[in-house]
């Protein structure tokens, strides 16, 4: 007698591509500890407007080989450019007032609050439904990011600091609230993204020289920037604003926890960090939670 049970949901082919091409992202912001490393001396300011620079002109070159009429992309409405300058910019201005004002450990810790918000505020968006297994793979998640950035050590906050701590908080509302609201804004391609770094590196010089002195980069931290500009600061932007359009977004949200993840194995790879069995418990936390996390997506039809 055949099964009068209803077939569960087969995994929608686009989704899960658009899915893995915003995880992208994730594996190109493992590079940023390696790449800025190599960029080391520069002031921060200076060094966010020279990668977003880099990240602009190369976009430029792209748009310009397509045709003229490519940037087309670039003419959105106000509410478009706002939400895209303000959370590539807003979120990397945060983490600077954060690291200047707080031990770069606390705030590191609360910054990267921001996978578990994109899991949490998914739920106001129409079409998502928040489920279970979403949260806990983001929990599983910052608990291994917490091992990785204490080092397995104890968490101490101290009241001193309390202006970093904020800073370090409105960063992660920043990029979780952007990566959220990207959602409704599906029908704008992706090229606009080019247009996002051009205004975030003019901002960005804006702050260096009202606040920095400059620092002209030598041998090395010439390629340190340039690679930062095309990876992790330049074509991980163009990916994650896809994944975020289209792709899964709790699942995105439990995924990048891997990126400190990856971060660290990338440095212990180049003898800049040690394994330890703090690493080795925060993989499995962490490479467990996004598996918990792409239950629903990654579920094949049965009968």
């Amino acid at each position: 007698m055949a099964s009068t049970q209803p077939n569960p949901p087969a995994a929608n082919p686009k989704r899960l591509r658009a899915t893995l091409i915003g995880g992208i992202a994730v594996l190109l912001w493992a590079l940023l500890a390696l790449f800025t490393t190599g960029a080391a001396g520069i002031p921060p300011f200076q060094l966010l407007a020279m990668t977003f620079s880099v990240a602009f002109l190369v976009s430029l070159v792209v748009l310009t080989a397509r045709g003229w009429e490519s940037f087309a992309a670039w003419r959105q409405r106000p509410t478009v450019w706002l939400l895209g300058v303000a959370g590539l910019f807003g979120y990397h201005f945060f983490y600077f007032v954060a690291l200047g004002n707080a031990p770069a450990v606390d705030a590191s810790l609360i910054a990267y609050l921001w996978p578990l918000l994109i899991v949490v505020f998914s739920a106001l968006l129409p079409g998502e439904k928040l489920r279970w297994f979403h949260l806990a793979g983001a929990l599983l998640g910052l608990a291994g990011a917490v091992l990785l950035v204490t080092g397995g050590g104890r968490i101490a906050f101290r009241g001193e600091f309390a202006l970093g701590y904020l800073a370090a908080l409105a960063c992660a509302l920043t990029w979780s609230s952007y990566s959220v609201l990207n959602r409704r804004f599906g029908a704008v391609p992706t090229e606009v993204v080019g247009g996002y770094c051009g205004a975030v590196a003019l901002l960005g010089y804006a702050c260096h020289f009202a606040l920095e002195t400059t620092m002209v980069p030598q041998g090395l931290q010439w390629l340190a920037v340039l690679a930062l500009g095309l990876g992790p600061v330049g074509a991980a932007f163009f990916v994650w604003d896809y994944g975020t359009k289209h792709g899964n977004i709790q699942v995105l949200g439990a995924l990048s926890y891997a990126a400190p993840l990856l971060s660290t194995l990338v440095l212990i790879a180049f003898g800049q960090a040690e394994a330890t069995w703090v690493v080795a418990l925060a993989c499995l936390l962490i490479v467990g939670g996004a598996v918990l996390a792409s239950k629903d997506l990654l579920r094949k039809s049965k009968t």
